[in-house]
């Protein structure tokens, strides 16, 4: 049976399919993508489609994301998890640079307290470990942001299972946010360690940064017939079947695309299904 919520941080319940923001700005990660109305509107959208965990950025846009999460939603519903991310700046689209010095971490997760309008982020993620910084650093300034009330959970991005289990002896890790789907699945040795210690697992580029919703892989396409589904569908069904602490957050901003998206929970995928996707790679 596929769980359809997990525990993040062992005390707050999400449903595994999110809402990832970076569909929200412009190409790039950057500047604005349509309407502020439209981005405001796919957020409730989520929300009223049962969506209670959110994914961010303080570089998306940059800012802009969590500013649209605030307008649209605070005051925020009880169950919402708002996700978001520090730890990196950007010059311009494409372009980040990653600063993990302790003053940088706090005034970064400070300002996105501001954007967000609240006093405690649910979730905060450092978007990248500075290695120019030692870990026990970067760590220890979440943590005290933690003990100031300011984050009720910290996340890492994109570290090997080595540095997982690194950061693991300074901190409570509640998620980690690596690349991973059905066709790069590099960070199964990651996957394999959060399903054991517990650890929330957000992929980021859960649709393979759109190529898994083009038909082209057979199998793929051959799943997706049976079930009269997209293949971006089956490939969000593959990762709730994978493990139960994968939390895709697919990003979009289409409201058709939203509702696609979500659809895929409904989705059960044999034993000889499964099989013929894990053939794939």
């Amino acid at each position: 049976m596929v769980e359809a919520t997990y525990s993040i941080g062992g005390d707050f319940t999400v449903r595994r399919l999110g809402f990832g923001t970076g569909g929200l700005v412009g190409p790039g990660y950057w500047g604005p993508r349509g309407e502020r109305a439209a981005a405001r509107a796919l957020l409730h959208t989520a929300l009223d489609r049962g969506v209670n965990l959110i994914d961010t950025a303080d570089n998306y846009g940059p800012d802009l994301a969590e500013e649209l999460i605030a307008e649209a939603l605070h005051p925020y519903p009880d169950d919402l998890l708002v996700a978001t991310k520090g730890g990196v700046v950007r010059t311009g689209p494409d372009t980040w640079h990653v600063a993990g010095r302790p003053e940088q971490l706090r005034a970064m997760c400070e300002a996105s307290l501001r954007r967000l309008r609240t006093d405690r982020i649910g979730l905060y993620q450092l978007h990248r470990l500075d290695p120019a910084v030692p870990m026990a650093e970067q760590l220890g300034a979440l943590l005290e942001l933690r003990a100031e009330g300011k984050i009720r959970h910290i996340g890492l991005d994109t570290v090997t299972a080595e540095q997982l289990e690194e950061a693991l002896k300074y901190v409570p890790v509640a998620s980690v946010q690596n690349r991973y789907n059905l066709l790069d699945r590099s960070s199964e040795a990651v996957l394999e360690l959060c399903g054991e210690r517990g650890i929330a697992f957000l992929p980021w580029f859960p649709l393979g940064n759109g190529a898994l919703t083009r038909r082209g892989a057979a199998a793929l396409s051959t799943v997706a017939a049976e079930h009269g589904a997209s293949t971006g569908q089956i490939a969000l069904a593959w990762l709730l079947h994978r493990s139960p602490v994968l939390c895709p957050t697919p990003g979009t901003g289409s409201a058709e695309h939203l509702a696609e998206n979500l659809d895929a929970g409904t989705v059960r995928l044999s034993a000889r299904e499964t099989e013929l996707l894990e053939a794939l790679v």
